[in-house]
């Protein structure tokens, strides 16, 4: 058997604000910078260590795009799933460069708030997988 899996799953922070970009055909994607961090105590100082790595993150879905848009912010925790792609390209100066992303696609990527959103007028977010967006907030219960 010969099977293979691209998936990765990153629970994280924005480190700025996501940028929404408009393609040819009129429609947006967004990408976003997202920082993990990993902490541990060092055995021979006792003092607290801590590591971050940065991901670039693009989103080909013009839902999750609009959730970007409306709610996201610098420093929203996040819960992402998609793929790891690498796309090589040639820079200004005519060298060779690639460049590794994570990339959630349309219908297959996964984008969940993990910290409140700021709240809009008569709506409120409430995280789902996914991604959905606002729901009515005047639930009588």
């Amino acid at each position: 058997m010969s099977s293979s899996v691209n998936k990765i799953f990153l629970v994280g922070n924005l480190g700025v604000d996501p940028e929404i970009r408009t393609m040819g055909s009129g429609g947006e994607f967004a990408r976003l910078s997202v920082a993990t961090s990993d902490t541990w105590k060092d055995r021979e100082t006792g003092e607290r260590r801590e590591n971050t790595e940065w991901h670039r993150v693009v989103i080909w879905d013009e839902h999750l795009t609009d959730v970007c848009k409306r709610f996201l912010r610098k420093g929203s925790k996040v819960y992402l799933e998609g793929t790891i792609q690498t796309r090589s390209y040639t820079g200004q100066d005519g060298s060779e460069r690639s460049s590794t992303e994570v990339v959630l696609n349309r219908g297959r990527g996964v984008l969940t708030m993990l910290d409140s959103a700021p709240r809009t007028e008569g709506n409120a977010y409430e995280p789902t997988p996914g991604g959905a967006g606002p729901i009515d907030d005047d639930i009588p219960f």
